[in-house]
């Protein structure tokens, strides 16, 4: 499974609201091969699940997640934060054995 944090609910939820998306919108979050760690995490807006996809809902957000990038993702939560240091969508992942140093990539 994957769950949502508080605030990336509500950032989430504003960020819907304001980029008027329709009212079916979900979170999709994957996983692909690069970045400094080895693998780097996606996430956007859909509103079209797809052959494959895990879906979840957590605080009544949807997220969708395909079926290769769900190994990597299991028990992570999706997390915002916001301060001096940057903000933004955080993936707390207990899979990672390694991460760069801006939080993007991971290794496992």
């Amino acid at each position: 499974m994957i769950t949502v944090s508080e605030n990336a609910k509500s950032h989430a939820l504003t960020l819907i609201k304001n980029e008027n998306r329709p009212t079916d919108t979900f979170i999709r979050v994957g996983v692909d091969g690069g970045g400094c760690s080895g693998l780097s995490y996606k996430l956007e807006f859909d509103n079209l699940i797809k052959e494959g996809d895990q879906i979840f809902e957590d605080k009544g957000i949807k997220i969708a997640v395909d079926k290769k990038s769900f190994l990597y993702l299991i028990g992570t939560e999706l997390d915002y934060i916001g301060g001096l240091n940057g903000k933004g969508f955080v993936f707390n992942n207990p899979n990672a054995s390694r991460t760069c140093g801006c939080g993007e990539s991971f290794g496992v």
